[in-house]
């Protein structure tokens, strides 16, 4: 089935305003309610959130495998199960409504008034019911500057991780939207030369990732290819994976972490299908030692995604502190996806996968507070003139994350979470 709503020539009656993430060749989904709606699916385009539910009411998704359950819905688990072709099926027919050459729509002011909401007037809600949560470890200059600061700077990544994407199963209780804030986590840390202690984390830390989410998958026992992962990947949204370094120091030998993260993980609400990043298709970077036959692939399986971090303290102006890309990363997403499920292990409808600290090759493109400041060493200024190191209690860190080419910007919107003090 062609994806129809990528054309990049699409004109829409809707007016987006310029430098939106959100105009015609991206209609990404999400969860939303007002005051006088209970929660429900919802598209955005620009300053906008269409209804889905009452645009399915009034007739307009008709011979579509959707019923009204799918819309009036508390997360997109529904619409998900109806696989990449109902989706797609789904996102041509809103973009084919909302193109400046179809009138159905656009000729019923009525209908209008009904569909569209305000997105400033909208609360926007968690998008999936995340049954497992994985996080991934894939960034080769990440890994490469955590090993050099931890470890031996002459053999700064482990022995396997040329060899495979190294991941980890993470608490999917604790992933939350954005907009909800966190608490500074307590737990064990263990001074230089000194019994542990317990108490609040003094070094909380960012994690700047994408993650993607899953349509149901195979049996247990079966396993997807490199060739299918893409058909089986919905969409994907920006995830700040929270990290108490102090307390992961201390816990992660010898099986990895565990309270040092499970605290909290915060993503976007609007979930950018994988079908609208198409035209974003990059290569991945080269990899040495050649990889296994299953985790070979062909074509462009990377997006060049441009991210940014920005920290907000409390009372004070926003300051940029880092801007990445989702390219940079080593192992892609559809190696990611078969080599989770290459032992068998079943992927369900919802599942989330977390791609791991996405750094770049420049000191400005580091994607963890660990990495800008080089474990504190070199603080980071702030527009106000404070300095961090780590985030401080009330900061809110805010990411951000869009494609742009020929004139055409998909973004993702923002996750923003403000850091509170230990409960």
């Amino acid at each position: 089935m062609s994806i129809e709503a990528n054309n990049p020539n699409l004109k829409s009656w809707i007016k987006t305003p310029e430098n939106n993430d959100f105009p015609i060749q991206n209609l990404p989904f999400g969860i939303f309610k007002t005051p006088n709606l209970s929660k429900r699916v919802g598209v955005r385009i620009g300053d906008y959130v269409i209804d889905l539910k009452s645009l399915h009411v009034l007739g307009y998704l008709d011979n579509t495998p959707f019923k009204i359950e799918d819309f009036d819905t508390e997360y997109l688990n529904n619409l998900m199960k109806k696989g990449k072709n109902g989706t797609r099926l789904l996102r041509n027919r809103i973009s084919k409504l909302l193109s400046s050459n179809c009138g159905d729509l656009k000729n019923n002011q009525h209908h209008v008034d009904q569909t569209f909401i305000e997105a400033s007037s909208v609360e926007m809600c968690m998008p999936i019911k995340i049954g497992d949560y994985t996080d991934f470890y894939s960034s080769k200059e990440h890994a490469t500057n955590v090993g050099t600061m931890f470890r031996d700077p002459n053999n700064a990544l482990l022995p396997n991780w040329l060899w495979i994407p190294v991941g980890y199963h993470g608490r999917a209780s604790s992933v939350i939207p954005s907009g909800v804030a966190i608490h500074r986590p307590k737990g064990q840390t263990k001074p230089d030369e000194a019994n542990p202690v317990f108490g609040p984390s003094k070094l909380i830390d960012f994690e700047l990732e994408m993650a993607f989410v899953t349509y149901e998958g195979k049996q247990l026992g079966d396993s997807i290819s490199t060739i299918e992962a893409e058909d089986y990947i919905f969409g994907l949204c920006l995830f700040n994976d929270w990290s108490a370094r102090d307390i992961q120091k201390w816990e992660y030998v010898p099986l990895g972490p565990f309270l040092a993260k499970n605290f909290g993980s915060s993503i976007s609400c609007w979930i950018v299908t994988l079908d609208a990043l198409q035209p974003y298709a990059v290569d991945t970077p080269s990899q040495e030692p050649e990889v296994l036959d299953y985790l070979k692939f062909e074509g462009k399986k990377s997006y060049d995604i441009n991210l940014e971090v920005y920290i907000k303290p409390e009372k004070s102006t926003e300051s940029k502190i880092c801007k990445s890309n989702f390219k940079f990363m080593y192992w892609n997403m559809a190696q990611q996806l078969a080599h989770h499920s290459v032992n068998g292990c079943n992927i369900k409808c919802g599942d989330l996968m977390g791609s791991g600290t996405i750094s770049g090759p420049t000191e400005d493109s580091y994607g963890s507070m660990l990495e800008l400041t080089w474990k504190g060493s070199k603080p980071i200024k702030m527009n106000d003139d404070t300095e961090r190191k780590f985030i401080n209690d009330f900061d809110t860190v805010i990411m951000k994350g869009y494609s742009e080419k020929d004139g055409i910007r998909i973004g993702f919107g923002e996750v923003s979470t403000k850091l509170l003090p230990s409960k």
